[in-house]
């Protein structure tokens, strides 16, 4: 029993030989865990770690229960036999918080012409702002669409069916609008 003790808090690395410690492999497997972002597979694990595969799993189960009893802010979760890490359940209302923010963060002069287009000839075609613009706004577009103030709104009835752009519910938020009509005057802005 001592020396499957031994064995299983020192554990050879097999291609240079150095030892590593239970503590340094945990390290090691958290990093993975972190930096993959997606589920890893315990084969996953053994091949880059150059261990057995039960040994994979016994050093897993030992850190779900670590993180657990520790009361960490992340949790090991196990479906599929795979692993994967996220944070615990109960903190939800707290991550919320953090990241509700982020989409109200500010919006970069590029993002702000392409937006005020949209909503003043929405519903309108990425080519169409391109033109006005006098550059290409795929990626600022792209930005939008994932901060949920832009939206894919129909197609276009032209050769290459184009998709249409609209402004959303979030955009009225964002520029505290209750609807379109409350956005200023063409004719009133001074440019």
């Amino acid at each position: 029993m001592d020396n499957d003790l031994q064995t299983y808090k020192q554990i050879s690395m097999a291609d240079d030989g150095k030892e590593f410690d239970i503590k340094k492999i945990k390290s090691i497997i958290e990093g993975l865990l972190f930096a993959s972002g997606e589920p890893l597979s315990i084969e996953d694990i053994s091949d880059i770690l150059q261990i057995e595969k039960f040994e994979v799993k016994k050093i897993l189960d030992e850190m779900i229960v670590d993180f657990d009893r520790e009361l960490r802010g992340i949790q090991i979760i196990c479906f599929n036999d795979k692993y994967q890490m996220g944070t615990r359940p109960e903190h939800i209302e707290y991550i919320r918080k953090l990241l509700n923010p982020q989409s109200k963060q500010s919006l970069s002069r590029a993002a702000l012409e392409t937006i005020a287009i949209i909503a003043y000839k929405q519903p309108v075609t990425r080519q169409s702002i391109d033109s006005i613009r006098g550059v290409k706004s795929d990626r600022v577009i792209r930005n939008l669409i994932e901060k949920r103030l832009v939206t894919d709104v129909g197609r276009l009835d032209a050769p290459g069916k184009p998709i249409l752009l609209g402004t959303t519910e979030e955009f009225l938020k964002y520029f505290g609008l209750k609807d379109l009509s409350e956005l200023p005057k063409v004719e009133d802005l001074e440019i």
